[in-house]
């Protein structure tokens, strides 16, 4: 140790040039203090472990993950959980393009969060572009055990940045990224994956992983395209094809309500650990085999955040939200509490009046009463959340799948001409509550004229009649002006005309002021005056 610290002195005081070249200086973005890097470079000058020797040694033969979530796997839920079981968590997903340009960002989601009891640690990214991959993986290897590479997001986020699952496809891509992460940093690289509807083709893809260097693969049983109502349950023999094709670790998700849920997948499948997400949100405990009452999870979790801050208060009540579930929807007016209020101690208070409500409840034995058919447990015990499976086709050949996406696809009716509560949107309703005085009714609405091109609203007084966005195109093109929208093209370009002429005029007259003068005939007084001789 007294070795590092004199270290760390000749690097700071003796040649801070070198603390550039490693990246050691505070303007880096890593950190001010040099010791975390160091530590870093040496270990990385070491053989960096691979597969399992890296699952038994550095995650300790973690067996039960809590998976990534975004804005719901933070710092004060991770301790939570590891509390309760969990030997392994991962970051929420982070952005990589914005995680490299954005100090603040970087540190909000990361670098602030560092603590010694939250180790061992996945740090997961989104990307799609190796070279922002590896510079996002550098920055954030010092204050983590791994770095993963999300391929699994589903969401329609994912398919407009164009990463997660919606990248399965571009193997060549997959295959640059994560060899190129696997050469260049000190940590070793992992892949959060979704199946394909053929297994074999899950088995070539998680192979094609390996061998760009991922050490670590979890398989989510699910395809693209089962989400939100056509979720369904996750194929099991997928994972255990894919486990029985590769040789690195493999975790498995999907399907995971209990311990004897994870028990039995270990079994079934062959893998060496098994990852919840959904439903560790409703049970923190669920690793620990124990299903508390959802107060104490509730009270602990605000404690954690008091012990930790700063934490989003979205995070927060996100994280309430999921634990009260059942409860709320029995309490309906405590649930529109919940989404109102705007401090953490208000939030408390919230959770505070339903563990009242409940011990009430339990106290008179009312729990039998009140258990939803549907619940296997009173409301106030934590217990998973069980999304409703897809209807199976029908024997004539058409499929009732379609007519739930269709029934969920479903636009809601319009709201009523009076704009009564009772129509409103949920939205809209919270509008009213802060702003009781505003009307909603569609008849006091502005009627828009539309624009002749694309049918947005038209500027009331463009000379084109059309909206900003095409009459700046037509605008540009005819070199033409619209005071309406404050364009000046045409000004602009008259402006420049006419600067562009007096320049020339003035380079015109100064050649003219410049030219030499005629040279003038000297008098005869001067022509008789002898020349004097230079004095040396």
């Amino acid at each position: 140790m007294k070795l590092l610290r004199l270290w760390d002195v000749l690097l700071w005081e003796w040649e801070p040039d070198l603390t550039d070249r490693l990246g050691l200086s505070a303007g880096s973005g890593s950190t001010a203090f040099p010791q975390r890097r160091l530590m870093s470079l040496m270990s990385g000058a070491m053989a960096k472990l691979q597969g399992f020797d890296f699952w038994r040694t550095t995650l300790k033969g973690a067996r039960f993950v809590v998976a990534p979530m975004v804005d719901q796997s933070e710092l004060a839920w991770r301790l939570l959980s590891r509390r309760h079981g969990a030997q392994l968590c991962y970051t929420p997903m982070l952005h990589a393009q914005v995680f490299v340009r954005d100090a603040n960002y970087r540190r909000e989601n990361l670098y602030s969060e560092v603590c010694e009891e939250d180790r061992p640690l996945i740090t997961q990214f989104c990307a799609n572009d190796p070279e922002v991959f590896v510079q996002a993986a550098l920055l954030a290897q010092d204050y983590c055990d791994a770095v993963d590479l999300n391929l699994g997001c589903p969401q329609m986020i994912a398919k407009r940045g164009h990463y997660g699952v919606f990248l399965q496809d571009e193997w060549d891509l997959l295959e640059k990224m994560i060899r190129l992460a696997h050469e260049k940093l000190s940590v070793p690289v992992t892949c959060k994956i979704r199946v394909f509807e053929d297994v074999e083709r899950t088995v070539r893809y998680a192979q094609m992983l390996e061998k760009a260097g991922c050490q670590l693969l979890t398989v989510h049983g699910r395809t693209k395209d089962q989400k939100g109502a056509m979720t369904g349950v996750a194929s099991w023999e997928h994972i255990k094809a894919v486990r029985s094709g590769v040789n690195i670790p493999v975790f498995a998700n999907g399907n995971i309500q209990h311990l004897s849920d994870v028990e039995r997948c270990i079994q079934e499948t062959g893998v060496e650990g098994v990852m919840s997400a959904e439903g560790n949100l409703h049970n923190p405990a669920l690793f620990e085999g124990c299903s508390p009452p959802v107060w104490e999870m509730a009270d602990e979790y605000l404690e954690v955040v008091k012990q930790h801050p700063p934490c989003s208060l979205s995070y927060v009540r996100a994280h309430l939200f999921k634990l009260w579930h059942h409860t709320l929807q029995i309490h309906q007016d405590l649930r529109e509490e919940l989404a109102k209020v705007k401090t953490l101690e208000a939030l408390a208070d919230v959770s505070s009046q339903l563990r009242r409500r409940c011990q009430e409840e339990r106290a008179k034995g009312k729990g039998a009463e009140l258990r939803e058919s549907s619940l296997p447990l009173p409301h106030w015990i934590c217990q998973p959340y069980v999304r409703p499976q897809p209807k199976p086709p029908l024997s004539n050949g058409s499929c009732q799948g379609s007519e739930v996406k269709t029934a969920v696809c479903k636009k809601r009716a319009l709201e009523d001409l009076d704009g009564t509560a009772q129509s409103l949107s949920k939205n809209k309703q919270k509008k009213r509550s802060r702003n009781p005085k505003k009307n909603f009714s569609p008849e006091q609405k502005p009627k828009y004229l539309k624009c002749e091109q694309c049918g947005n609203p038209k500027g009331n007084k463009c000379v084109f009649n059309l909206c900003r966005g095409c009459c700046k195109k037509k605008a540009f093109k005819e070199v033409a002006d619209c005071p309406s929208h404050g364009l000046r093209f045409k000004t602009k370009a008259e402006k420049r005309k006419a600067e562009e002429s007096g320049r020339n005029e003035g380079k015109h007259t100064e050649k003219k002021t410049c030219s030499p003068p005629p040279t003038a005939e000297l008098s005869p007084k001067l022509q008789e005056q002898p020349e004097r001789p230079l004095l040396l």
